[in-house]
This record gives structure tokens, sequence and C-alpha cells, in this order.
């Protein structure tokens, strides 16, 4: 079995067992995720990789991080994720990247993410649910941060926090490869 298999079984069962625990239908989430029903049922059967944008909506959806929904072990008092266990998100030829390096589950996911980004590139985002907070450190290159159809330049060395329920894109309109360090923080489910 191969790593993309074992995820695509590891989210397929983790998704049942957070839509159970919450209590939700598989049209309650296909409503408030905007994932329709024959996806979440082809990824419940473990039929299909979804992208990162589906698992991020499926995530927001159930107030669980990325990786507690891809099965990850959250029991832990004090959990080490080595190198080889960061979950990469996405990746282009040229390079640019998202890896997902550490979270937790506790009062609301809160997710700590690695992101490089070639010039030329970059990766948009869908609304994360109300209250969702992004901070962001640059620590090469300039980042062309744009939340809601505004563009804000970001240079190495700097920093930015924004509400993350409004559509937003990172980009490199540069000509030195982005890097940058983020946090997600994820309102706890109501």
């Amino acid at each position: 079995m191969t790593d993309l298999d074992q995820l695509t079984q590891s989210l397929a069962r983790s998704l049942k067992r957070w839509r159970a625990e919450r209590g939700f239908t598989l049209d309650a989430l296909a409503a408030r995720s905007g994932v329709s029903r024959g996806m979440i049922i082809q990824i419940e059967q473990a039929r299909t990789n979804p992208s990162v944008g589906t698992t991020v909506k499926l995530a927001d959806a159930l107030a669980v991080s990325i990786t507690t929904l891809l099965d990850h072990d959250q029991d832990a008092r004090v959990r080490v994720v080595p190198a080889a266990r960061a979950v990469r998100m996405w990746t282009t030829e040229a390079g640019s990247h998202s890896t997902l390096l550490v979270d937790t589950g506790a009062h609301g996911p809160l997710e700590l993410w690695e992101w490089g980004i070639e010039p030329g590139e970059g990766s948009a985002s869908d609304p994360h649910a109300h209250g969702a907070t992004e901070l962001i450190h640059v620590t090469a290159g300039e980042l062309t941060l744009v939340v809601d159809g505004a563009a804000h330049t970001i240079p190495a060395g700097a920093s930015a926090s924004f509400e993350a329920s409004a559509p937003h894109a990172y980009r490199n309109d540069g000509a030195e490869s982005v890097e940058m360090t983020m946090a997600v923080s994820l309102p706890p489910m109501r």
C-alpha cells in the first residue's frame, strides 16, 4: 500500500468517526462544509483522494484540525512530530509547497505550517469558519497576501495577522523564493 493509499484510508476512517461524534448526517456535513454529499460518500469509502481545499472545508466544518482529520495521534500531553510525519499538503513542479508541521485540537484547532512559494506561484484558500485567524511570518522573499481582494506586501522579517473567514491567497510576485511560517487558529465547535 502506498503512502497516498494509507492517507486515503486514514481520512475515510477519521471522517466517518468525526461525523458520527458530531452527530452530523451526510446532508448536515455537506451543508456545513460546502462539500457535496456525493464527495463526502466517496471520501468515507476511500474511493477518492480529496483536494487540500476540500479537506480544509471538512476539517473546518467538523471544528478539527487537518491532522486530526487525517487520524494522527492526539492523546499525548506532549506530542513530538518527526519531520517524516509532517503532512505535505500540496507541492508544485517548481517546488512550491505547504507542510502542516504540528497541530492541536484542544480548545479549537491550532495548526503550525511551513510554506515555500516559488516566483510566479501562489495558492488560494476558501474562507475558513467565522472566528478563524492566521498569523504569518515571512523568513525569505516577499509575500503578497491577498485578503478579500486587497493585496498586502509582507517582506522578509515582517509578520501579519488576519481574519481568515474571508477569501485569501498567498502569492510570490517577486524574483526570489518566499519562505514563511504560518499559524492557523480555528474556533471551537459550537
